[in-house]
């Protein structure tokens, strides 16, 4: 057993795929979400013959967090990765976001991973990773300026991290680009198509895609690697 290892979001979206990577890769999970869903998640990674616990918190609040160290506690093995996967949408043009949609993605993308990153300082051991999962929307994005926020000063905040708790803990960031998922399938598909074709690798990418790289920047093969973006677009944010 490699350590345990805490994902949020672990409820739905890419939080599933990431937290039975992490399983298979050796650690003991912990899921953590709002919605009590996240038991079930633990459920079937159990059936697998794998380690999972769960954790119902609203990691917006200080009560939230301790649940979480404190679940980290009962395990009674050292705290070797955190993956910062929660987030939100609140799409919409500039001109016509309100300031609550804005405050409320900075709240549960940005202010969530700080809050419980640094509530689980004192529990991380020696050589263990941080990834905290940003977007390749970092880089602008039509109708998300409160995500674009979020999400490029996620990665402020990774550099940061990397550089004043090394060389202790490792920080790192995953940026996804276009990913097969419940909001792409939603699109009309002469849309979807379309973004595709934009796309170096030909396709678009996979949940399976991402929790990989989660997997690998957590993983002794990548101990030389913090402070760093590794985006997970097929070539997206290069492509004319």
């Amino acid at each position: 057993m490699r350590g345990c290892a805490v994902i949020t979001g672990a409820a739905g979206g890419l939080g599933i795929p990431i937290s039975r990577r992490m399983a298979e890769a050796g650690f003991h999970v912990l899921l953590v979400d709002r919605s009590p869903a996240v038991a079930q998640v633990a459920d079937d990674i159990r059936s697998a013959g794998l380690l999972a616990e769960h954790s119902v918190a609203d990691l917006s609040t200080d009560e939230g967090v301790a649940a979480v160290a404190d679940a980290v506690r009962a395990t009674g093995i050292p705290l070797m990765a955190l993956v910062n996967n929660a987030g939100i949408t609140r799409d919409a043009r500039m001109q016509n976001m309100t300031t609550e949609q804005f405050e409320q993605v900075i709240e549960v993308n940005l202010l969530v991973a700080m809050r419980l990153t640094l509530g689980l300082r004192e529990l991380f051991a020696e050589g263990s990773s941080v990834v905290s999962m940003s977007s390749r929307a970092a880089l602008g994005n039509f109708g998300q300026s409160n995500y674009v926020t979020s999400k490029s000063a996620l990665i402020g905040f990774t550099r940061a991290l990397a550089q004043q708790w090394a060389p202790r803990v490792r920080a790192n960031a995953v940026a996804p680009g276009l990913i097969d998922s419940p909001m792409t399938q939603a699109m009309p598909a002469e849309v979807l198509s379309g973004l595709v074709d934009k796309v170096p690798a030909g396709r678009i990418g996979t949940a399976d895609d991402v929790a990989d790289a989660v997997v690998f920047l957590v993983s002794d093969a990548a101990s030389y690697i913090t402070g760093q973006v590794l985006t997970v677009c097929g070539g997206r944010s290069i492509a004319p």
